[in-house]
């Protein structure tokens, strides 16, 4: 009791310093400070009446908005005595193979600079400054020469890494349920099973209406979909982030998910986050990063050859540019079980306090990554809003698709437990495909990573992320 007590304390010191280098906190001071000159505002019953005055002019609402927010990507509180290093991932041999893994991407993207004889990083002559920012919204236009780039890595490459990881302390024949599983995963994680799966996913039962199956056009409207949309303007209504993230799970109207996923992300357009977004897109124009070249050959070699996404080719250009410069993305290296690529000024290797992270994000692109935004296009139309989402898309979900975890929601875990529920529940079709050669995670492998985008149509793929956003989980994916 006492233990869960110091817990919730450490949380609530935690998310109001998080908060208080807010925008939110600066303005809800200014709020109180108005709310002073207010007639019903009593010297008595201060903190009561400024209370009151949040509750009625909706600050109360966009306050536990941004706990919930907070609350959805805080990692769980561990041991007061454990090192920082088991916030990020609490398996030692997990964390050495990520560290090894993020080695041989570095080496990878040095020997492609030192190949080419290209700077990481160069400051743009004020020419091609001008050009740049000229065609900023037709940059699909451009047609550089990209030949001699290649990915960084691709999916199978990450693929192989995951197939030859070890827990040390197990030896072969240790574990006898593990021996049993056959899949290339053998790593011994625990993963739920489909009775915990119903319990976690209970809103998908069969007895539930669901949005992609129960709005078909055999199902007549008014027993499910029309009742389902008015529920969904309510919430809306009412502007409650956990609210809406209930309602998601049985899939989102059309017409509503631009809202709906904006708030249960805790998104607002302020005119501040536009700034900020306009303040990415400058260091876009003035400086010119390696990344840049690796991010226009995956948006060529994957959106551009999609017949849903190429037509928004310029939109991912500039979100993604944009995200490779944003620093703020580095926050979520805190219960990340990664860590941003460090790059040092030239002529002080080694030296800390010549170090940079670099890219400025922290995230190396690769082959893939813009799929992460694209599906998004179809929903926001506004650049800024729509790097918004990715963002924090991006922070909450998409990084544990490629970084090596034990996290239920990490793609260890993922691949662990689409291989388990194969062999359990469809045993017959799992060492059919063994025995032909065509071990079906490597089939799978590259959808979960892409979270299905790409592979899926559109409309079921934002279906699916409703999903994801409405458990605040991936497990969906491996399911």
């Amino acid at each position: 009791m006492l233990q869960e007590e110091s817990d919730l304390s450490l949380i609530i010191a935690q998310i109001v310093q998080k908060l208080k280098g807010s925008n939110l906190y600066a303005q809800l001071e200014r709020q109180a400070w108005a709310s002073l000159q207010r007639p019903e505002i009593k010297l008595e019953s201060l903190k009561e009446d400024i209370k009151e005055f949040f509750k009625i002019s909706g600050w109360e609402k966009k306050l536990q908005n941004a706990v919930y927010s907070e609350l959805s990507v805080f990692p769980l509180p561990s041991h007061p005595a454990a090192p920082p290093e088991h916030l990020k991932e609490p398996l030692v041999y997990m964390r050495k193979a990520q560290g090894s893994w993020e080695k041989r991407i570095l080496k990878s993207l040095n020997s492609m600079c030192t190949e080419l004889s290209i700077p990481l990083a160069r400051k743009r002559p004020v020419g091609e400054q001008k050009e740049l920012l000229n065609k900023w919204n037709e940059m699909g236009t451009d047609e550089p020469d990209l030949s001699l780039f290649r990915p960084v890595y691709a999916p199978k490459d990450f693929l192989e890494v995951l197939i030859n990881l070890r827990n040390p302390n197990y030896e072969n024949g240790d574990s006898l349920s593990f021996r049993t599983h056959l899949g290339l995963i053998q790593v011994p994680l625990k993963v739920k099973d489909i009775p915990e799966l119903k319990e976690f996913f209970v809103e998908l039962g069969l007895t539930t209406g669901q949005l992609g199956i129960d709005d078909s056009t055999q199902v007549p409207p008014e027993l499910f979909e029309n009742e389902h949309v008015r529920i969904g303007q309510k919430v809306l209504a009412e502007q409650d982030s956990a609210a809406a993230q209930q309602y998601i799970r049985q899939g989102s109207p059309t017409a509503l998910r631009a809202e709906l996923w904006a708030l249960i992300l805790n998104i607002s357009s302020q005119p501040e986050d536009i700034l900020y977004y306009e303040q990415l897109k400058t260091n876009v124009i003035q400086h010119d990063l390696l990344v840049d070249s690796l991010i226009y050959k995956d948006v060529k070699l994957t959106a551009s050859n999609d017949d849903y996404y190429f037509v928004f080719e310029d939109y991912l250009y500039q979100v993604l540019l944009c995200f490779s410069r944003d620093t703020s993305v580095l926050g979520h290296f805190a219960y990340s079980s990664a860590s941003p690529p460090k790059s040092y000024i030239r002529g002080k290797l080694g030296l800390e306090e010549y170090a940079v992270f670099y890219p400025p994000n922290g995230v190396i692109p690769f082959h893939g990554f813009s799929m992460y935004v694209a599906p998004l296009c179809f929903l926001y139309h506004e650049p800024s809003k729509l790097y918004q989402i990715f963002r924090e898309m991006y922070v909450r979900f998409f990084f544990r698709l490629h970084s090596i975890s034990s996290h239920p929601s990490g793609i260890v875990s993922l691949c662990l437990l689409f291989e388990t529920l194969l062999q359990t529940y469809l045993p017959q079709l799992f060492y059919h495909l063994r025995e032909i050669g065509a071990q079906p995670l490597r089939i799978s492998f590259k959808w979960m990573v892409r979270a299905f985008s790409g592979y899926l149509a559109t409309d079921q793929l934002l279906l699916l992320w409703d999903r994801i956003l409405g458990y605040n989980s991936l497990e969906i994916l491996a399911g």
